[in-house]
């Protein structure tokens, strides 16, 4: 089933897979007819001193040799465009299925497994293809066509040979049964040396911060050590092909020598024919050892083949329904119903339980409460980056699994705790919100975020490159930034994770007071959802709704939530004094 789910992005090269071993099959056609030609060449020619027999046989020869060239010549051309354009489409296909993935599968896999198989896996199945379509045909074919060949010489030489072949048959069996399991034990070391390798790269300044730097090459040290030792296990194995081959075809050779010399000597066959026919056991040598080293190919792209078809037939948790809702008019924005979500999907434990609460359109949210409470779990939930395991989730009146994804995602512009930018320009990387914003549409977005007058000190103003990750920038000045990426976007609902942790208390009350102003603007159809820890954030937002532990232990205003919720209480009396709290 795996094997199939990436054979069918082969099919665009149907013509190609058929036309590169027809090529293929000729050149080992007309090689087989050349050990023919030197036995006449040397019975006839030079066993009878006949140079102009030499001479003609010489050029049939030459021709055949360049016929045989420009057919490996043809196959070789269209089979790297065929390996070429399979790995293509195959890795397109793989990547545009993991960003239809959930996050939780993608969380189960592993951004380093899947990083290895759209580029190690996917590339080892690329040289499988080129190898299969350049060799796969002609190896056997010379093979079998060699010791027919050899048969319709003598067969008393040929029982050698067919005596052999089963056993290196046998041993091929062998290895491919002892590596394959290896080859997938190899992959997933490599999966853990490109983890911490990512997590060091990404991690550089904490690790060179708490002096860890010799732990950390110790760990991937180790995991090296771990990723060699199988890879040397699995080549161990792999290795015993090649001089195993020659062992058996050497000492075929060494016996059809002898055997062929006592045939001469009766005269049952030529000296001509003894060579031809040593050429032809060479021919079968050459091709055995191609075969060896096929198998080992195709043992490391089966492994490969189990975990990239793993990838595309792992089915997507959330998808579109197959009749999409459209945005509706309803007075509430937002409305949780008796929502439940376990992230394990286990119903034994609920991370959050029991949400219930109506956001009316136009009003601004906050949502505080301690760290693991379930804040960012509401957001994701309502992104529909998970599936809520119990209730659901309405925006505009319909439940959001029946919306179309895109369209559901296009209705909400988000800015989550870590703001991530992209390599490019700063105007580039505010139009992700909208592709299609205006010069002055960035700005705009630009100051309302508060991020227009960091952004005029910069060398080339918003024509200023980002690095990978926006490392030439500030944290805070990254949270402007993707606050302005959301705001370009222009959505219903805004959503805002905590993304103001790094700005200064002034920067942050201006950007609360441009959000205001930037609410008001749209006459009440756009609705804010403001995250925080801190209760400054979220004290003048028309409703404040209290986390603890995944319940929603309070909703209402400020004030009311003073005198109503302890939670609450206990949270402004850890950030402000008493006094402070009941202004």
């Amino acid at each position: 089933m795996r094997k199939n789910a990436i054979l069918k992005y082969l099919k665009p090269y149907t013509k190609h897979c058929i036309i590169a071993p027809f090529f293929k099959f000729i050149e080992a056609v007309l090689e087989l007819y050349l050990p023919l030609i030197m036995a006449r060449v040397i019975d006839k020619g030079i066993g009878k001193s006949d140079t102009g027999y030499v001479l003609a046989m010489g050029g049939i020869m030459f021709a055949v040799i360049a016929v045989g060239l420009a057919c490996s010549l043809v196959c070789q051309y269209v089979a790297s465009i065929a390996s070429q354009g399979y790995g293509t489409v195959l890795r397109n296909a793989v990547f545009r299925h993991i960003n239809s993935l959930s996050h939780s599968q993608i969380d189960k896999f592993g951004v380093p497994s899947l990083v290895n198989r759209v580029t190690g896996d996917i590339q080892q199945l690329q040289h499988a293809v080129a190898m299969l379509l350049r060799l796969v045909v002609r190896a056997p074919f010379l093979c079998i066509g060699g010791i027919v060949m050899a048969a319709s010489i003598d067969l008393y030489l040929a029982a050698v040979v067919l005596v052999s072949i089963p056993l290196f048959i046998l041993i091929i069996t062998l290895v491919m049964k002892s590596t394959i399991r290896l080859h997938g034990i190899v992959q997933k070391k490599l999966d853990r040396l490109s983890l911490i390798l990512r997590e060091n790269l990404s991690g550089v300044r904490v690790i060179r911060a708490f002096a860890r730097t010799g732990g950390e090459n110790i760990r991937f040290s180790d995991a090296a050590k771990e990723h060699a030792g199988a890879s040397l296990k699995a080549g161990l194995i792999s290795s015993l092909l090649n001089p195993a081959t020659h062992i058996i075809m050497n000492l075929a050779i060494l016996a059809i020598v002898w055997i062929g010399g006592i045939r001469i000597e009766i005269g049952a066959i030529t000296t001509g024919e003894v060579i031809a026919f040593i050429n032809y056991v060479n021919m079968i040598l050459l091709a055995l050892i191609v075969v060896s080293n096929l198998v080992i190919t195709f043992t490391k792209a089966y492994a490969s083949a189990l975990r990239v078809g793993e990838l595309l037939q792992t089915s997507p948790d959330i998808s579109n329904p197959e009749t999409p809702a459209q945005p509706a008019q309803s007075d509430a924005a937002i409305e949780f119903s008796n929502v439940c979500f376990s992230y394990s999907g286990k119903r034994e434990h609920y991370d959050l339980q029991g949400i219930n609460i109506k956001i009316p359109k136009g009003s601004v949210v906050g949502i505080i409460g301690g760290t693991g409470s379930g804040k960012s779990t509401l957001v994701n939930l309502l992104m529909r980056f998970y599936d809520v395991s119990k209730g659901r989730i309405l925006i505009n009146g319909s439940d959001i699994r029946d919306y179309g994804i895109e369209t559901l995602r296009s209705m909400i512009g988000l800015v989550p705790q870590k703001a991530e930018l992209f390599t490019g320009t700063v105007a580039e990387n505010i139009r992700w919100g909208n592709p299609g914003a205006t010069d002055e549409d960035v700005k705009s977005a630009a100051k309302t975020a508060q991020a227009a007058e960091f952004i005029e000190r910069l060398p080339e103003q918003y024509n200023t490159k980002i690095e990978r990750g926006g490392t030439n920038l500030s944290g805070g000045q990254k949270q402007r930034l993707a606050i302005a990426r959301a705001l370009v976007r222009k959505p219903e609902i805004l959503i805002l994770d905590d993304s103001s942790s790094a700005l200064d208390y002034a920067t942050d009350a201006k950007l609360r007071r441009a959000l205001r102003s930037y609410i008001n603007e749209s006459r009440g159809e756009r609705t804010v959802i403001l995250v925080s820890q801190r209760v400054s954030a979220v004290k003048s937002a028309d409703l404040i709704l209290v986390m603890d532990d995944g319940r929603l232990v309070g909703a209402g205003k400020h004030d009311e939530l003073l005198y109503s919720c302890e939670e609450y209480r206990e949270i402004c009396a850890y950030q402000t004094d008493g006094e402070e709290a009941g202004q």
